[in-house]
């Protein structure tokens, strides 16, 4: 069997996934009572509850994506200005406990970390310290193509800087060691052995190099580590008390586990405790259902950026996936904008629909695919195929 690396992109056609291995379905996972207060995650949205028949609906849908994909637990939060706000949590954080999942779990939220990475770099734009267009180059050494590719190629994926996460040696020391801490250099280094792959700007190609760049750019113009820099630049300002990078393999509690099949032989595992170094400004955040519901509508409309730079990030190009487009650090799929992310054995979901002004989020402890979609893009597909049939959810694996 082919060795792959745990965690995978946004772009279905990204990554080729082959050899899993069915898991078994249990009985329909039961939905656990919400705790806390609604008005922190949706200050936006109404207190009230979405109708009886919906909620009814969405729980019903939610348990048969569980039951099809073998998800052992769910955070779901859906808030519709007009018709009421929707809060579960479905079946278990740790499989060997039997602990309840609820909506106040801490978990790895892989790509979604781009958004914010995403946000420093154009912060620094309207702070006139760092060009769009201007070659990477201009503020780091050693990048191959570096006088050609432009920043902005990097926020929108389409540098042609080949992935690392796809570099066989890379994925060998990866699953080897899942504990090991990388350097972005090492991961860098990984990319770059690799020849690039079309002329910057020609096409969308999701890679991680980029991201890894970007958070080396922040830390080379700001003179602060990312993480500094995220925390008082983004997550301070948006009221985001449980959204950090982790120092380590850490995670603050309470935290779901979680369940990959990201392995050498394809045998699920438990991968709470591998070492998010191996994704760092491209996918090592930790946050909760509520921090992400207010990031999602904050990423959006663009509370901390002028109107110009919010204008050019969510001026989003073709992907090559129908009804998907890619901006700067964020995507449009049929109408819902924001981010998806997955980082071994965790998926995220946190999308915001500016025509109704809803926010959906989705949060579950597996990544192990099922049905050829992701299990965050079969919930997202079931939950607004429900609530916004004229907007539904999808990104269909090539």
């Amino acid at each position: 069997m082919r060795r792959r690396f745990p965690a995978r992109t946004l772009a279905a056609t990204a990554l080729a996934v082959a050899g899993l291995l069915p898991m078994t379905l249990g009985a329909a996972p039961a939905a656990a009572p919400v705790t806390g207060s609604a008005a922190t995650a949706a200050t936006a949205a109404e207190a009230r509850e979405l109708s009886p028949e919906l909620q009814a609906r969405l729980d019903e849908a939610i348990r048969q994506v569980m039951r099809q994909a073998g998800i052992p637990g769910v955070q779901v939060g859906l808030w519709i200005p007009g018709q009421g706000r929707y809060l579960r949590a479905f079946g278990v954080a740790d499989k060997e406990t039997g602990e309840p999942m609820t909506d106040r779990m801490h978990m790895r939220i892989g790509s979604e970390t781009k958004t914010f990475t995403a946000t420093a770099v154009l912060q620094l734009v309207d702070e006139g310290l760092v060009g769009l267009d201007a070659p990477i180059a201009t503020y780091l050494d050693g990048v191959p193509g570096g006088a050609e590719i432009r920043v902005r190629d990097l926020l929108d994926m389409r540098s042609g800087l080949f992935n690392y996460t796809e570099d066989e040696d890379f994925i060998d020391a990866f699953l080897d060691d899942p504990h090991r801490v990388f350097t972005p250099e090492e991961l860098l280094a990984y990319g770059y052995r690799h020849p690039i792959e079309f002329e910057p700007g020609a096409r969308f190609r999701y890679s991680n190099t980029n991201y890894i760049l970007l958070g080396q750019l922040v830390e080379r113009v700001s003179g602060r580590s990312i993480e500094a820099f995220v925390q008082d630049r983004i997550t301070g300002p948006s009221g985001l008390r449980h959204t950090l990078f982790p120092q380590g393999s850490e995670l603050p509690e309470p935290y779901a586990h979680g369940y990959t099949d990201r392995t050498p032989t394809g045998t699920v595992t438990d991968s709470t405790h591998w070492s998010p170094s191996s994704s760092w400004a491209a996918g090592a955040l930790v946050s909760d259902l509520h921090d992400l519901a207010r990031w999602a509508r904050d990423l959006a409309t663009g509370t901390l950026l002028s109107p110009g730079t919010q204008a050019q990030r969510l001026d989003v190009l073709p992907t090559g996936v129908p009804g998907a487009g890619y901006g700067l650090g964020i995507f449009d799929i049929n109408g819902w904008t924001g981010h998806t992310g997955a980082l071994f054995g965790y998926e995220s979901l946190a999308v915001y629909l500016p025509e109704q002004r809803a926010t959906l989020v989705v949060l579950l402890n597996s990544d192990i695919v099922a049905e050829n979609a992701e299990p965050s893009t079969l919930l997202g597909r079931a939950i607004t195929g429900i609530v916004t049939p004229d907007h539904v959810y999808d990104i269909p694996l090539g």
